[in-house]
């Protein structure tokens, strides 16, 4: 499979989760402020999550810039990680419906969890592909934000039974660390051009 054909597979997918999800966003029912008001939860669950796809779709293009193939391996890493990313409307979903409740919360973080592993598992398949010396390797250094994310989604995940909120202020703290988009690739592959 082409690296164009590969990465257009998943822009499609993520594409589609994106659309699920605000179709999740339901009219309110009533005229007033306070009908729109009550959708809160739901509206912010929808925010957070676009964020993350958002993410996820701006790191997998830098991701893919430094790929020159890809292997069978890289195409069944990234169908994990697009698995994971597509239970996202679903565990979006079940947060804002039950406003932030403790098991929702908790789900939630364990598929933003399961998804960066996911990435992680990704990442190492194209490091490997590359050999030692590749430009993802030489890239990505110690990767201090992908060994990270997945410890705090664990604290965010077990926070979920004692205060909710601060699971919430977690998964956000997470999303900030990762929305300016990843430079590194960008750097290496200058570098490499002059």
């Amino acid at each position: 499979m082409g690296k164009g054909r590969f990465e257009a597979f998943s822009d499609g997918v993520l594409a589609i989760i994106i659309t699920i999800m605000v179709l999740e966003l339901h009219v309110p029912r009533g005229a007033t402020l306070a009908a729109l008001v009550e959708l809160w939860p739901v509206f912010l669950s929808y925010v957070i999550s676009f964020i993350y796809v958002g993410i996820y779709w701006n790191n997998h293009h830098h991701l893919l810039h430094a790929t020159t193939k890809v292997t069978g391996g890289m195409m069944w890493a990234n169908l994990h990680l697009l698995f994971w990313l597509s239970l996202m409307p679903l565990a979006t979903g079940w947060m804002g419906e039950n406003h932030f409740g403790a098991v929702p919360s908790a789900v939630y973080g364990g598929v933003l969890m399961a998804s960066a592993v996911a990435w992680f598992i990704l990442q190492m398949t194209i490091e490997r592909a590359q050999g030692r010396d590749g430009l993802l390797r030489r890239a990505l250094g110690a990767d201090w934000k992908g060994k990270l994310s997945p410890l705090l989604y664990l604290v965010g995940i077990v926070s979920s039974f004692c205060v909710t909120g601060l699971a919430q202020a977690i998964y956000l703290l997470v999303a900030l660390m990762w929305l300016v988009p990843d430079r590194r690739i960008e750097k290496v592959l200058a570098h490499e051009d002059h």
